[in-house]
């Protein structure tokens, strides 16, 4: 449904949802492709989509102004990994120039910032959040089957010298992988004056690598590893998303938790996602969802088709997740697909 406020004059009118949610933050994946092959994100078989089923980029530009012209300010790209695109920057820069719009990041894996750094702040992206699950080179390649880590550092470098608002890790962490690591990468974040974010995984497709359940490692428990080197005070910050913020005292560094599992966040949900093929995710973990691209295809040059589309959407968007780290997966998209 649609909702006046006062938030935005342009429009006064915002998305909410059935359970009066209102709905700001799009997730906007524009690749399925990553030069990584995360253990968590992927199978080591993946199949990528057929490059014809991808949103054009014009298109993936469309449906995010309609959604800026709904409400949304906030817009995070991401993949597979969004730098692959080819011609991506031209989505960032006509996303950047959107009235309304106050957030433009991206969800990167590291590899390719070295050379876009410098262009994506320029095309308006105001903050970047990195994945960064190790700093030992042997577990990098491990963990991403492919990965070089120093190519990620010199990444880390770059987007630091461009001077974005706000760089942030995100760390997938899996008991016995590298869970022995979040002082480590705390303290690394520390050192750059960066924030970090420890993500519980998420249980998305079938992975062979390892038993979900036997890798789980909740928040609660980070937390009290870190407890024995930080004082972690709870704050009331947010970025938008579902992480939850501590500080430490005297330092800049922000640490979050994103706890699908220990810590459910679906009361406060404010997201959706489109994939890129199109379709309008109302829910990571449900299959809730519309088919954008459809609508998009069958109404050139008609927004107002598009904006009933996206309107009439929102009354389909679930309460929440259904996520069961000791089940087998019911959600048979792999992250890549999703959108990470």
């Amino acid at each position: 449904m649609l909702e006046e406020t006062d938030d935005h004059p342009e429009t006064r009118q915002v998305l909410i949802d059935r359970f009066h949610r209102r709905v700001s933050y799009l997730r906007i994946s524009v690749t399925d492709r990553c030069d990584l092959r995360c253990v968590y994100c992927m199978s080591d078989d993946v199949k990528f989509l057929p490059r014809a089923s991808l949103l054009s980029l014009e298109e993936i530009v469309r449906i995010g102004r309609s959604f800026v012209g709904l409400g949304v300010s906030k817009i995070r790209i991401t993949g597979g990994e969004p730098l692959h695109r080819r011609n991506i920057l031209k989505v960032f820069r006509e996303l950047g120039e959107l009235e309304g719009l106050r957030d433009l990041t991206v969800t990167t894996n590291g590899t390719q910032l070295e050379r876009f750094a410098t262009d994506l702040r320029a095309a308006g992206v105001t903050r970047i959040n990195v994945s960064l699950d190790t700093l030992r080179a042997d577990r990098f390649k491990a963990l991403t089957r492919t990965g070089k880590i120093d190519q990620v550092l010199r990444g880390l470098d770059a987007a630091q010298a461009a001077g974005f608002e706000r760089i942030k890790l995100n760390a997938v962490v899996l008991k016995n992988r590298n869970h022995d690591e979040v002082h480590d990468l705390v303290a690394f974040a520390i050192g750059r004056g960066i924030d970090i974010s420890f993500i519980e995984e998420m249980p998305l497709g079938v992975v062979g690598d390892h038993d979900r359940a036997e890798c789980y490692y909740s928040s609660d428990e980070i937390r009290e590893d870190l407890s024995r080197h930080y004082q972690l005070l709870p704050t009331t910050e947010t970025t938008g998303g579902p992480s939850r913020y501590f500080r430490i005292p005297d330092v800049k560094t922000r640490v979050g938790f994103i706890s699908p599992h220990s810590h459910n966040f679906c009361e406060q949900c404010n997201r959706v996602r489109l994939t890129s093929e199109g379709r309008l995710l109302l829910c990571l973990g449900q299959e809730h969802s519309v088919d954008l691209r459809r609508v998009v295809r069958a109404n050139p040059g008609d927004d107002e088709a598009l904006r009933k589309a996206i309107v009439a959407a929102m009354e389909i968007k679930p309460r929440g997740h259904d996520f069961n780290i000791e089940a087998k997966p019911v959600i048979f998209r792999h992250m890549n697909h999703t959108g990470g």
